[in-house]
């Protein structure tokens, strides 16, 4: 099967895989209406508050339990309290994934580390993920078409749903195409990936045993190839480049090593994009003189996108570990303790920005926390915002008067504390 053909695929696991509602119960989570209103109005009281968030919106806090370990909890609402700790690692600490089980399935990645292991590691397939590359392999190799072809099986539609046809096919497509995996084997392996890692809590240890082994020999296939013979694919940087942590003689990343880091880059590429550009398409036909505006004025179409990533990012929260008693904006955080991130008020914080719970594209630009902050921002958003920018900017050359299905119900936006997003984006291509 030709990479298009699967992308075309009229393939049920689409549906399986790209539910918001399913894949945060499968997670371990509850499914919420939009939860910001309730986290805005506790952020407006304090900017860090003790407790964990669920516990401070009164949520079940067993059902957002993602760690083994039991630990004294505190909340970040604030922009200020956010973006330090997001750049100061190395005293609040994303080795607090090594104390979950789901991340721990993966093998040791750059999403625990920190310091100078956490560079030496990420620096090794950081150029592939930088601007100027994104805009000269990533967007004629592997988005460019991929778009297109997605754009070109809307042709002569009355109404789509765009969260299935669109927003989910194009990420997974294009991560797997850029690690090297292309064609029916795109799909065969988000599969997989998913049922062995995030959707793992509803499956048997045989079933799940199984699907990571399937991930494992395709990896393993992948790697041996590289190694013979590299490309320009991310996989080739892996097999090809030179890990030099501090002490330690270079040497290049063990076959574990880099299926470790494929593992990580392919699960957070696949789902965050999906759900952003899902977000991102409701904003702006909601308030249709966005839509409008957008489509005279194409520059405005990237501004569209970050302002979705501050106003709404697809993962509202994050956690680390406190590694030394702090104070944050006046409270003081003692060492060992766990804090939650809260990036979705950080981002609407009033002495940041005005407005902030209104989606604006017109807004003054200034940095946000959607996509992350320090040594661990988001390794993959230039890609992420490259393909949500394309595709939008396809919809709006194609269907310039594009509007949400006023026949379909209305989307609404669901998920938990960790990934949130539309599991329906229905459209109706002429108005």
């Amino acid at each position: 099967m030709t990479a298009r053909h699967a992308l075309l695929a009229d393939d049920p696991r689409y549906a399986e895989m790209f539910d918001v509602a399913r894949e945060t119960l499968a997670a371990g989570g509850e499914v919420y209406e939009d939860l910001t209103p309730r986290m805005v109005a506790l952020a407006r009281q304090a900017p860090v508050m003790e407790g964990s968030i669920a516990e401070l919106l009164g949520l079940p806090a067993e059902r957002h339990q993602i760690f083994e370990v039991q630990r004294p909890h505190y909340t970040l609402w604030s922009f200020a309290a956010c973006d330090r700790a997001l750049r100061e690692n190395e005293v609040f600490s994303s080795a607090v994934y090594r104390e979950s089980p789901g991340v721990r399935r993966m093998g040791e990645n750059i999403l625990s580390m920190t310091g100078a292991r956490h560079r030496a590691y990420r620096g090794i397939v950081q150029p592939k993920f930088i601007r100027p590359v994104v805009a000269s392999l990533w967007r004629p190799r592997w988005i460019q078409g991929a778009v297109d072809a997605l754009l070109d099986n809307l042709h002569g539609r009355e109404r789509a749903d765009l969260n299935l046809e669109l927003c989910a096919r194009l990420p997974v497509h294009v991560v797997s195409e850029g690690i090297g995996i292309g064609g029916e084997r795109a799909l065969d392996f988000r599969y997989h990936l998913l049922r062995a890692t995030v959707l793992a809590r509803n499956l048997s240890p045989e079933e799940i045993g199984r699907s990571f082994a399937v991930v494992r020999t395709m990896l393993q296939e992948l790697i041996d190839a590289r190694r013979a013979e590299p490309t320009d694919d991310v996989m080739s940087a892996l097999v090809t480049g030179s890990l030099e942590l501090p002490g330690e003689d270079a040497r290049p990343l063990t076959d574990e090593e880099i299926v470790a880091f494929c593992l990580l880059v392919m699960t957070a590429g696949g789902g965050t994009t999906w759900r952003q550009l899902g977000i991102t398409l409701v904003a702006l036909l909601s308030d249709y003189r966005l839509w409008e505006a957008c489509r005279e004025d194409r520059s405005l179409v990237e501004a569209a996108v970050e302002e979705s990533a501050r106003w709404m990012p697809t993962d509202p929260t994050f956690p680390r570990l406190v590694m030394e008693d702090v104070e944050v904006e006046g409270m003081r955080i003692p060492a060992g303790c766990r804090v939650d991130m809260c990036l979705a008020t950080a981002n609407r914080d009033p002495s940041r920005w005005d407005h902030p719970d209104v989606y604006d594209p017109f807004r003054p630009r200034q940095s946000h926390l959607g996509f992350g902050m320090g040594p661990h921002r988001c390794l993959g958003m230039e890609v992420a915002k490259m393909e949500m920018v394309l595709a939008i900017n396809g919809l709006l050359e194609r269907f310039p008067h594009m509007t949400l299905d006023p026949d379909a119900p209305p989307p609404r936006l669901l998920g938990g504390l960790h990934q949130r997003g539309y599991s329906a984006v229905p459209v109706r291509f002429n108005a």
